[in-house]
């Protein structure tokens, strides 16, 4: 989900650029880190219907595979930026893999729904290596050599997203589950091997230390605020608690981070302008692909003998949404290029106003095939903007050693905002239920879903108002400073 990388290699200036036969092929394997991981967040959504039947689970059993791959997200964006920027990259690229690659294999060899879970968790977490390549590329590359970097990474992180909604439906269309996983193993292994023969070995980018007791104490309150929104629906006021007991923990995580020597994020970034909004439109732009997806599989995957629905499978949901991952070719250097002018606004905006014109246009024309190609295209372009900008603007006002801290704290707040959209849709299909065929929801509240995550994107657009109020043209100098 970094779908921001080509932006913040923009930002940076290199600084051991390798040589020209050596470029390509790095350039190459960090385009293929980006594919496969990028793939893996996209994946799961459409195949969860399949998921239910093969397992014999409920609904609320099946959107627990991606709960636990939304905390093992959440861990991962947490642990594995801040771990980058002081331990070398080819070991945080070999853990990485490891880690993937065991999380593919694990429900490939079980084939149980226990299995399932602790491999959509290691999956999360290693997934977060789609970000190790905004810290390599941009201390590596010089020149020509970034404008370059920058297009490739865009046609990577399309490829990605198509490769992660089309690939997981048609590999179960013919062949099983089971084997899905195991080709999904051997992508992992390939792509590790593939890095380690072409990274060169480094030093750590930092000197500092990473704050031990900081960073388990930020896991475990982003992981009570996942876990509470995702499953609030099924665990009622128990959620609430614990929800209430992670913003409290997350609070004090904050008060003590500003006291300590060793912090996991430094957040006097935040105070930069744009970079509290930022994360905030990453928060929200994650609730609006959330709530997108899940709208959408559920919808046309329920069969049409209820009354509605089209009966299609993880395949068919797939191509339908495939529009919202082509779109992303379109948007991504488009946005990228007005950052660089200096208007972080814009691209926040534009955003979140082709989302939200999406979603209303989906709340009331769902019933074809062709509204659903228009919906998806206008959701995927204003998604992709808007992910430019939100990962870009912290790249741009920090040094090249707090690359990789600079892209965790943006992805954080979308994992967040992703367990956050998928748990408000799910409370919403919830509500009400056929009568004759109980646990599928009443086609009214796909309307009703659709209007409330309408209500996401416009959120975005109150807080980069906001900003541009406060902090008009700061941005803009602040960029000159650096330069």
């Amino acid at each position: 989900m970094a779908r921001a990388n080509e932006a913040v290699l923009s930002s940076g200036t290199g600084v051991a650029a390798p040589s020209s036969g050596k470029r390509v092929p790095l350039i190459s394997v960090s385009a293929l880190l980006c594919t496969v991981t990028i793939a893996v967040n996209f994946m799961l959504g459409p195949l969860l219907p399949l998921m239910q039947s093969q397992f014999s689970i409920d609904v609320s059993a099946a959107t627990w595979v991606l709960t636990a791959m939304l905390l093992g997200s959440g861990a991962g964006f947490v642990l594995i930026p801040r771990l980058q920027d002081i331990v070398d990259d080819r070991t945080m690229l070999l853990w990485s893999g490891v880690l993937l690659t065991a999380g593919a294999l694990i429900p490939a060899v079980a084939d149980t729904y226990p299995a399932l879970l602790v491999g959509s968790a290691m999956l999360g977490f290693g997934s977060a290596a789609q970000i190790l390549p905004v810290g390599f590329l941009r201390r590596r590359l010089s020149g020509p050599s970034v404008a370059t970097a920058v297009s490739v990474l865009i046609m990577a992180t399309g490829t990605g997203v198509v490769v992660g909604m089309v690939g997981g439906g048609l590999t179960v269309k013919y062949l099983s589950l089971s084997t899905f996983f195991y080709l999904l193993a051997a992508a992992f292994a390939a792509t590790t091997a593939a890095l380690l023969a072409v990274v060169p070995h480094s030093r750590p980018a930092s000197s500092s230390r990473i704050g031990v007791w900081g960073t388990a104490w930020m896991i475990a309150w982003v992981t009570l605020v996942l876990l509470a929104m995702a499953q609030i629906s099924d665990w009622g006021n128990v959620c609430y608690l614990l929800l209430a007991v992670g913003v409290t923990a997350g609070v004090a995580w904050v008060l003590a981070q500003r006291r300590s020597a060793a912090p996991v994020f430094d957040l006097a970034m935040l105070k930069r302008p744009y970079t509290t909004t930022a994360c905030v439109a990453s928060f929200l732009f994650g609730a609006v692909d959330a709530a997108f997806i899940l709208l959408v599989s559920y919808y046309t995957q329920t069969p049409s003998e209820v009354g509605y629905g089209f009966g299609t499978d993880a395949l068919g949901t797939s191509l339908l949404m495939l529009p919202f991952a082509l779109t992303m070719f379109i948007s991504g250097k488009a946005a990228e290029h007005v950052v660089q002018q200096g208007r972080p606004g814009a691209v926040l905006a534009v955003g979140a106003a082709l989302c939200g014109l999406g979603l209303v246009w989906l709340a009331f024309a769902h019933d074809h095939t062709w509204q659903y190609l228009v919906g998806s295209a206008l959701v995927g372009l204003g998604s992709r903007a808007g992910y430019s900008g939100s990962f870009a603007i912290p790249q741009l006002v920090v040094d090249e050693e707090q690359a990789g801290m600079a892209a965790g704290i943006p992805a954080t707040a979308m994992m967040i905002g992703a367990a956050f959209g998928s748990a408000v849709t799910t409370t919403v299909l919830s509500l009400a239920y056929i009568p004759e065929v109980p646990g599928v929801p009443q086609s009214h509240l796909y309307t009703v879903g659709y209007l409330i995550a309408a209500a996401f994107p416009a959120g975005i657009l109150a807080a980069t108002a906001l900003s541009s109020t406060r902090h008009p043209g700061a941005f803009k100098a602040l960029m000159k400073q650096g330069t």
